[in-house]
């Protein structure tokens, strides 16, 4: 993992420890979540909201 201060597209926290999916930086706490997350959950939605957000600045 890489050592990063940006800002969690999930959480708005700032991460040390995370991953960077083309210009949106997700912290190690929010991407275990997400892997976790069951997709019958109700926070699902949620994480597919903000990961599309990821999709739109690329495509702005």
């Amino acid at each position: 993992m890489e050592e990063t201060s940006e800002v969690c597209i999930i959480c708005g926290e700032t991460g040390k420890n995370g991953i960077t999916i083309i210009s949106g930086f997700i912290c190690e706490d929010c991407e275990t979540e997400m892997v976790r997350t069951d997709v019958q959950d109700e926070k699902y939605p949620f994480f597919i909201h903000r990961l599309k957000a990821i999709w739109i600045q690329k495509n702005a």
